[in-house]
């Protein structure tokens, strides 16, 4: 059994962008959609380990050819923390349901800065459940880099071959796996309920 369970956020725990949250980015954007999320998404990483979000959607810009105002600039960054503070509540309970249990329990999330107040005041009731919570944007890396995950394992006290690895991107459950811990691509909550008790 491992001593310590780190799950990601976003697409295990939190939800990930619902269309209506993608349409309303692109109607802010205002430019076409395609290379827009191409930017969008290529250009996360710096993002996620702490770059200001002003640097950011001027990279995005450049990259597509086009200029943000700072009134657009301002209307992305709301717009775009909206779209990632939904969560699955059966995983919530879930995770309440693990920390009364008294298993260790943390997170290690590619999170940009602006939205870490955000995601907490309105979450802050479970997240308390987490021993460490391991943002990207404070620990200066993003998954995949290896630097993450021991990270994470050495603020819980573990090495990371006692760590149960929970997230959705395959990239970044096999980047885990290369330093040794046990980790498994999110399928549901009964899938990480049979994870735990093996």
């Amino acid at each position: 059994m491992a001593r310590a369970i780190v799950f990601d956020l976003f697409g295990v725990i939190a939800s990930t962008q619902t269309p209506e949250d993608v349409r309303a980015i692109e109607r802010t954007a205002g430019v076409e959609p395609e290379p827009f999320w191409e930017a969008y998404w290529a250009l996360r990483k710096p993002y996620d380990a702490g770059q200001p979000a002003a640097e950011y959607w001027a990279a995005v810009a450049d990259r597509i050819g086009v200029r943000f105002t700072d009134a657009t600039v301002r209307a992305l960054v709301e717009a775009d923390m909206k779209s990632w503070t939904n969560v699955d509540a059966v995983m919530v309970d879930l995770v309440s349901e693990l920390a009364a249990q008294g298993r260790t329990l943390g997170l290690l999330s590619n999170i940009v800065a602006d939205l870490v107040p955000i995601f907490e005041a309105r979450h802050g009731d479970w997240l308390r459940h987490f021993t460490t919570l391991a943002y990207s944007c404070d620990i200066g890396v993003a998954k995949p880099d290896r630097r993450a995950y021991e990270i994470v394992a050495e603020r819980l006290g573990v090495a990371p071959r006692e760590c149960l690895f929970i997230d959705d991107n395959e990239t970044n459950v096999l980047a885990a796996r290369e330093l040794g811990m046990r980790a498994e691509v999110f399928r549901a909550p009964d899938q990480v309920r049979t994870l735990v008790a093996a």
